[in-house]
């Protein structure tokens, strides 16, 4: 489908195959050792503020990043099929709304079999120790009709399960763990409810207890 894949040193960045944001050439123009690494007391801020736009990643992977989003796109149609078909080996309910799930809860992570775990395979630029997961849900989580953020009972269901999967497995707790969700307006993969849980020196053995599957 498409044109032949490409990759990132291929790419005219001046005119490339795809459109680029003004954040977007900034960060190209620099050089990884320039840019300023996310530290955790900055995830605290970005989090805190709801600022998630300021979340970037480092001009290496962002290049990547891109030619690999393009090549995806070129092949699957969308980033949202190749993560339902790739990543998850989900079975949507219906073809005619491939991101829709049937899941046995209507309460968002209630249920194992209708939730996963997986490691973000396109992190940000974080500092050493932060690992970034993606918690994937076949029941949607509802949101506001404004800009697409978590509603206020959403909210509460997502806390709750946060601590008991994540902070209630680490020595560190809340210190150890934070979480957002996207606005619908910043997703690359709309369709299919995710949240983003970041977590700071954990153990590997833990990390693997995370992402064990029980939802296929």
């Amino acid at each position: 489908m498409g044109d032949p894949a490409i990759q990132q040193d291929e790419i005219d960045y001046s005119n490339p195959p795809f459109p680029l944001t003004s954040i977007d050439r900034g960060l190209l123009a620099m050089k990884d050792e320039d840019f300023h690494r996310i530290t955790w007391d900055d995830l605290k801020q970005i989090i805190a503020n709801n600022t998630l736009e300021d979340l970037k990643r480092v001009p290496s992977d962002l290049r990547r990043y891109l030619a690999w989003s393009h090549n995806i796109k070129q092949q699957y149609g969308s980033i949202t099929n190749f993560v339902i078909q790739q990543r998850l080996s989900w079975k949507p309910r219906s073809d005619d709304d491939p991101s829709q799930f049937a899941h046995h809860s209507p309460i968002p992570f209630k249920d194992a079999r209708d939730h996963v775990v997986l490691l973000n395979d396109w992190p940000y630029g974080f500092e050493s120790g932060i690992v970034h997961l993606l918690v994937w849900t076949k029941t949607p989580i509802a949101v506001d009709d404004t800009r697409g953020d978590v509603t206020v009972e959403s909210r509460e269901v997502i806390v709750e399960f946060v601590q008991q999967f994540f902070v209630d497995e680490v020595e560190g707790g809340w210190e150890q763990v934070m979480w957002f969700k996207n606005w619908v307006s910043l997703q690359s993969v709309r369709g299919v409810d995710h949240v983003h849980v970041l977590v700071r020196d954990v153990p590997e053995g833990v990390l693997r207890g995370w992402l064990e599957r029980r939802d296929l």
